[in-house]
């Protein structure tokens, strides 16, 4: 395990400094000789089915020697790797074959489906042709099916040993992982490791007598001279890193407030300036002596051990600097106090190397074939030193209460600094490792220190990576960039377009990002990327549940037909509204319905298109319906209520875009009918929301349901001795006049009421568009108060309904008196 993780972290390592290694992965093709049924007489077996066959067959044998060699003995975890290599392409074969079959059982199904159904007894017998067609196509469809079910079996157990070779997998990794020792502390270990130090001191000087033995014998002049010049070389690069870097790496501290993209930038090159010529230097030594073979093949080990551990330690201190930049503030990438950044840089260097003598360690102990009990006392101590510096780490990030009684004048609280929850969970794994250390459970607790510290370089690269991908992918793409400036002028997009897209293709880099830095924190588990990866792969390519298969990737694509459709809808739908519905003579009611009618039909056919490429037949959309009906019955009756009665609306037309309606205290033009309600737009601009089921189950009142023709009605008051055929005379004479109102029908003057102080007369007359009958009222009202106020008559408004009580009430005037006033009148009309 501890050989996974560092060849692990070597891989990591070299990725990022552009360096790598291939990795050839056994397989083992299947070429299992198979012997093929022979097929019945009178099949009309074809010779793919039948190679098919002989490919599942071979699979088959292969299987079977796979599950025997599971069943007869405990099998070491590097051959277990090596058969859950193996499975991989088996299974993807299986897989191919079936794919291969389905579409040719289908076709052969609907070829046998056109002949019909058998004559049964009774009906006349069909030709000999025909008959014989029959016999073929059925042999044909048997043959297929055949192959179907056994390719589909096979590829269930195919499965299940590739799930045992898991299994045995994980039990194994958590039998060495919880494998219990003495503990650190027990008298009986260190007993045993001082009875075992004669024998150690003795396999050490055979070790280097082997050693002194092959150098001798291969370290010639000429491989002495190629080791020192890689040696130098090497150490050249070590220590020019760090005379180089801050050269080449202009960290001003000038600029107090650098750009992001400044800080990446720098960063970025911290990282590859202080970790690749260490790892270059690295690999270059080792090259050479792997070359030279100056070493024996166990001791290769250690040397490789000592050359990572190396260029682990530069690769560390490099990635600490990139983001925290302890002597530069401004440049931080992460919201630390210098104190922190500088203290954090310290004791990640220091843990580091500590790590690497205890693995330079064991693999010298590996390599020497050491004693269980100093192996445990190696691995025990360096966990527990490891561990004991992150405590004290976290100790110097405790914020005693003194701090704020030491201050003078008011209290600043300080930066921000290290979490508390991290702060916990950091204790709680210091706990754990010394509980484990003290207790005998040494290999937990040294392949949790290891855990810690991948995890914790994987997060770290990991904040890097995304700051990188959201400022290089979505930062370009946002605001007056040139890549976006170049985009807009050339593709026609616009600039708030370039940052949805900018946004999108941050988010997905940040998903893979993830992705690949979990199943780097999973790989030290026993879980290797092709267990992950198989199960997105199946997620994505489909599973089976039941007879129906669901895929992400069959759900993406129905997603981009149904929004294709979607889009051919809206096209459509907008050429309607702009070309080709106002060269008719359709009212705006009608070009509406015309337009979402469309809409339905389109967004209909989209969803059909979806939900076939899916594989949805009617039955299942008949259980979906049933379910959406249950849901229906419990919460969404008013939703459907409303998408039924818009639809009611836009079919029987009760009122229509552009009406004017009264809908309870609202009156307005009707401007939209959407799924669910319909907006209507009141006199003072305001948007009235109306469900679609008030409109059809309350009352509405549309005033021009049939016609556009209003009513336009003037009230007048006027005293009660005038007379009231002048006042009718003139009100009439009004509305002849305006050039607006309809002759027929005429204007009508009705004599409303008599009170006690007024009589009230009402002018009723038609206009040809209801939209101008508050202008034309407003006219009229001018034209009858000029007229009465020529005649020496007077309109009196009328009272309010409530009286101010503040305000003293006239009293009326008496019966006589009006008469005497109105006579009054009469007589100064007929004076001349």
């Amino acid at each position: 395990m501890q050989r996974f993780f560092w060849a692990a972290l070597m891989v990591l390592t070299f990725a990022v400094g552009g360096l790598g290694q291939a990795q050839a992965q056994p397989q083992s093709p299947v070429t299992v000789p198979a012997v093929s049924a022979a097929p019945e007489a009178g099949s009309a077996a074809s010779l793919d089915t039948k190679a098919a066959r002989a490919k599942l067959d071979g699979i088959k044998a292969d299987l079977d020697q796979k599950e025997l060699a599971l069943q007869g003995r405990t099998l070491p975890n590097a051959e277990l790797q090596n058969l859950r290599q193996q499975m991989e392409p088996i299974i993807a074969n299986i897989r191919a074959l079936i794919e291969d079959q389905t579409p040719k059982l289908e076709a052969s199904k609907a070829r046998l489906t056109q002949l019909g159904p058998k004559p049964k007894d009774g009906q006349p017998e069909e030709s000999a042709d025909a008959a014989k067609d029959r016999a073929e196509r059925e042999a044909a469809v048997a043959e297929l099916d055949e192959t179907q079910r056994l390719a589909r079996a096979l590829l269930v157990q195919a499965e299940q040993v590739n799930a045992q070779i898991s299994d045995r997998r994980r039990a194994g990794f958590a039998r060495a992982l919880l494998e219990r020792s003495d503990g650190i502390l027990s008298p009986s270990l260190w007993l045993n490791v001082v009875q075992a130090i004669p024998r150690e001191l003795r396999a050490q000087r055979i070790t280097l007598s082997d050693t002194l033995t092959q150098m001798d014998r291969n370290a010639t002049f000429g491989v002495l001279l190629v080791v020192a010049l890689a040696l130098g070389t090497a150490i050249a690069l070590y220590v020019g890193r760090r005379y180089i870097a801050p050269r080449l790496v202009r960290r001003d501290p000038e600029i107090t407030e650098p750009a992001r993209r400044s800080r990446l930038l720098a960063a970025l090159a911290v990282l590859l300036l202080g970790a690749v010529p260490a790892i270059a230097g690295s690999w270059i030594v080792w090259i050479a002596i792997d070359s030279a073979d100056i070493f024996p093949p166990r001791l290769e080990q250690v040397v490789a051990a000592l050359l990572l551990g190396i260029a682990f330690v530069a690769f560390v201190r490099a990635l600490v600097d990139a983001i925290l930049a302890p002597d530069h503030t401004p440049w931080r990438l992460v919201n630390v106090s210098n104190t922190s950044a500088t203290r954090i840089m310290s004791f990640s260097v220091t843990i580091a190397t500590v790590m690497m003598i205890g693995k330079v360690l064991e693999s010298f102990n590996q390599a020497i074939a050491a004693a269980l009990p100093i192996t445990v006392v190696t691995r025990g101590v360096f966990a527990l030193a490891a561990v004991l510096l992150f405590a004290e780490l976290l100790r110097r990030f405790a914020r005693k209460a003194s701090q704020e009684e030491a201050c003078l004048g008011p209290y600043v609280a300080p930066e921000p600094d290290i979490g508390g929850p991290l702060r916990t969970l950091g204790w709680i794994v210091v706990g754990i490792v010394i509980a484990s250390v003290l207790t005998g459970y040494v290999a937990f607790a040294s392949f949790l220190v290891d855990q810690v510290i991948w995890v914790s370089i994987i997060v770290a690269l990991l904040i890097l990576s995304i700051a990188l991908a959201d400022e290089f992918i979505g930062g370009t793409l946002r605001g007056d960039t040139r890549v976006a400036t170049t985009l807009q002028a050339n593709t026609g997009l616009r600039l708030r377009s370039l940052e949805q897209i900018g946004v999108l293709a941050s988010g997905a880099a940040r998903l893979g990002l993830i992705v690949l830095a979990v199943l780097l924190a999973l790989a030290p588990w026993g879980i290797e990327s092709t267990d992950l990866m198989g199960s997105i792969r199946a997620a994505f390519f489909g599973f089976s549940v039941g007879d129906m298969t669901i895929s992400i990737s069959s759900i993406l694509i129905a997603a981009l037909l149904f929004a294709a459709g979607f889009a051919i809808t809206r096209v459509i739908q907008r050429w309607l509204d702009h070309t080709f519905l106002p060269a008719t003579d359709l009212d705006a009611g009608l070009r509406n319905s015309i337009r979402t009618a469309a809409g339905y039909v389109g967004v209909i056919a989209a969803g059909v298109l979806a939900f076939s490429y899916l594989g949805l037949s009617l039955e299942r959309v008949t259980i979906v319906a049933g379910a959406l009906s249950v849901g229906i019955g419990f919460g969404l009756q008013s939703i459907v209520n409303n998408f039924i009665s818009g639809l009611i609306l836009l079919w029987e037309r009760p009122i229509r875009v552009g009406d004017l309606v009264v809908v309870g205290d609202g009156e307005g033009y009707v401007r939209r009918i959407n799924v669910r309600s319909t907006e209507i737009q009141t006199y003072d601009r305001s948007t009235l929301i109306v469900p679609n089921s008030n409109l059809i189950s309350g009352i509405v009142r549309n005033r021009v349901r049939n016609d556009r023709i209003g009513r336009v009605l003037v009230s007048v008051p006027v005293p009660r001795a005038t007379d009231p055929d002048l006042v009718a005379q003139i009100m009439r004479t009004a509305a002849l006049a305006h050039r607006e109102v309809m002759s027929e029908p005429a204007p009508r003057v009705i004599f409303k009421k008599v009170t006690e102080n007024t009589i009230d007369f009402d002018l009723i007359c038609f206009v040809d568009d209801i939209d101008a009958a508050g202008r034309v009222s407003s006219d009229l009202y001018f034209e009858i108060f000029r007229g009465l106020r020529k005649a020496g008559a007077s309109a009196v408004p009328e009272a309010p309904a409530h009286k101010p009580e503040e305000y003293e009430e006239e009293p009326p005037k008496k019966p006589k008196e009006d008469e005497e006033e109105g006579l009054t009148l009469l007589k100064d009309k007929s004076s001349p």
